[in-house]
């Protein structure tokens, strides 16, 4: 069952890469992200309030809420906006998806520093074939005739991760009594507040009139935020942080090939070449011995979000 519900959840995360391709050309991306984030954070609201009236009392008086705030703003609104932005212009889907699929690797370089963890030998030689497979595929992407994307284009996905990166840090260290649905509402709220006041400013909250557009929106809530985010959670309770970590950089092989079949995306021999140093960092990283988790990590998504990160 767990096989099963990994093979899923690799399939849905990834396939929020995907779905901020299908609307790229259609809407600009702080659209596409107010009419995703805003029926999810109204539906996010009311499910945690019919909770929290069927238990009334049961629960300390709720802690957090701030940082909460400030975890929504940094894993959702400052990764998937990155992410989005990167795509619509020309990244590919799997560069995009390397570049924000490392976020687990910067993550072992500062947890020394900032949590006291160590970091061994093997995971410092991961971290080197992990940024050696970036290198590789995204300057075979930028090199290719087929995308039109400008050099600091492949500068955005990274200003995404370093967000990510933050927010599983703030995540982290914060002490909070919200429930995961709570913290869940919390940030989906944040986004849909931050992304509709964006849309307002701009004048782009009137979503296009084109099917493709709500083709995309139901995607992307169906399949990422409610699939991907959903089966993250099952599978942290079912195999802890250090696995789920290791599927997470599945993402990035996953999202190239569909990237190649759906919108005809390069994929040549050496991206194959940096994809495969990529997950020989994996293997190198999560070294096979299970390790004794102290204490619960509780990451901050976003979207299309490695370990580290809630994404909704």
């Amino acid at each position: 069952m767990s096989a099963c519900l990994s093979i899923l959840f690799v399939a849905s995360w990834s396939s929020g890469f995907i779905g901020a391709k299908l609307a790229a050309s259609d809407a600009p991306a702080t659209t596409l992200l107010m009419w995703r984030f805003v029926p999810v954070a109204l539906a996010l609201a009311v499910v945690a309030a019919v909770l929290e009236r069927r238990s009334p009392g049961t629960r300390p008086a709720r802690r957090g809420w701030a940082v909460q705030v400030g975890v929504g703003a940094l894993s959702q609104c400052g990764y998937t906006l990155t992410v989005y932005w990167a795509i619509g212009l020309g990244v590919s889907t799997g560069t995009t998806a390397l570049i924000d699929g490392v976020q687990p690797l910067a993550v072992a370089v500062l947890a020394g520093p900032l949590l006291g963890a160590a970091v061994s030998g093997r995971q410092w030689i991961g971290l080197l074939l992990g940024a050696t497979g970036v290198v590789i595929v995204t300057w075979t992407d930028a090199a290719t005739s087929a995308t039109a994307a400008p050099w600091w284009a492949y500068l955005v996905p990274l200003a995404g991760m370093a967000s990510l990166v933050a927010a599983t840090f703030l995540d982290r260290r914060a002490t909070t009594t919200l429930t995961r649905t709570e913290s869940l509402a919390v940030h989906c709220i944040t986004s849909a507040i931050i992304f509709t006041a964006i849309c307002l400013v701009t004048g782009t909250a009137t979503p296009p009139a084109v099917a493709g557009f709500w083709l995309a929106i139901a995607w992307l809530i169906g399949m990422s935020t409610l699939g991907g985010y959903g089966l993250y959670w099952i599978l942290v309770d079912r195999l802890g942080i250090t696995s789920v970590n290791a599927l997470m950089f599945l993402m990035p092989p996953v999202t190239t090939l569909w990237g190649a079949a759906m919108f005809g995306e390069p994929l040549t021999p050496t991206t194959v070449v940096g994809l495969t140093v990529a997950l020989g960092a994996t293997i190198t990283v999560v070294h096979p011995r299970r390790r004794r988790e102290n204490r619960p990590f509780r990451p901050a998504l976003t979207a299309e979000v490695p370990a580290g990160g809630r994404q909704c």
